[in-house]
């Protein structure tokens, strides 16, 4: 099937998807009102085989060490791909599967398959890793950029990490948690009971974030939006806390946003 974009509607809620354009949700609209920062860069991505920043684009499998290209120099970021272009496995009125073969400058063969759901009040993304064929490290998570005004109040985040990563002079987690401090964020925060984060437009919206991951990257540096990226480990994950896709064994990750208006 061909890659050319996507709209999905259940209830008052479209979303968008741009599967040529590295797999990413373009657009979620609620009532009419457009919740995701707008841009073929924004929207939400996935983040995959790897998340956030990788040190000096390196990683380790064993003996064997792997570069990645340098994107966010002097590191790589989120993964290859939101660079890529998706094909469409399946699509309806409500749901879509996107999938993804691993390629160069990945080093391992593999594919990802991606499936979005979206219910009148909710959109429920899952997202599959699976290996050709030798086991190899990966992770998964998402990037989505949401509005930070919709045309009133600035939004509210709200959530009770059990700790931060205590971030570097090189944005990479030191090894070190600390309790969490005060925003602006561009870090990365451990919810052991699985992601939970709130997001509120006084007057307008609620936007639930959650997953059973327990990882999940809080990024408001920027005036136009504000990130909430769930994910199944730490930036440098791949080489500080490596879960291997093996066989039997694939890499699995659900993330659900829920709304309601105000």
């Amino acid at each position: 099937m061909s890659n050319e974009d996507i709209t999905l509607t259940a209830g008052d809620a479209e979303v968008v998807l741009t599967p040529g354009n590295g797999g990413r949700i373009a657009g979620l609209r609620v009532g009419g009102t457009e919740l995701l920062r707008q841009g073929e860069r924004y929207g939400c991505f996935p983040m995959v085989p790897w998340c956030g920043r990788m040190r000096e684009g390196r990683f380790r499998d064993g003996a064997v060490e792997h570069r990645m290209p340098l994107n966010a120099p002097p590191h790589a970021i989120h993964g290859t791909a939101r660079d890529g272009a998706w094909s469409v496995a399946r699509r309806g009125t409500d749901e879509a599967v996107l999938t993804y073969d691993l390629v160069e400058p990945w080093p391992y063969p593999g594919r990802v398959t991606h499936h979005i759901v979206l219910a009148p009040g909710s959109l429920t993304l899952t997202m599959g890793v699976e290996t050709y064929g030798s086991s190899f490290p990966a992770q998964a998570g998402w990037h989505p950029w949401f509005l930070r005004n919709l045309g009133g109040e600035d939004v509210r985040v709200d959530f009770s990490p059990a700790w931060q990563e205590e971030r570097g002079e090189d944005h990479l987690p030191t090894g070190k948690r600390i309790d969490p401090l005060p925003g602006p964020w561009d870090d990365c925060f451990g919810m052991p009971g699985g992601v939970d984060v709130t997001l509120t437009w006084p007057g307008q919206l609620e936007l639930k974030v959650t997953s059973r991951e327990e990882w999940v990257v809080v990024y408001d540096e920027q005036a136009e939006a504000v990130c909430v990226e769930p994910q199944t480990g730490p930036p440098d994950g791949l080489n500080t806390a490596p879960r291997l896709v093996t066989p039997l064994d694939p890499l699995e990750a659900t993330t659900v946003w829920t709304w309601t208006r105000l």
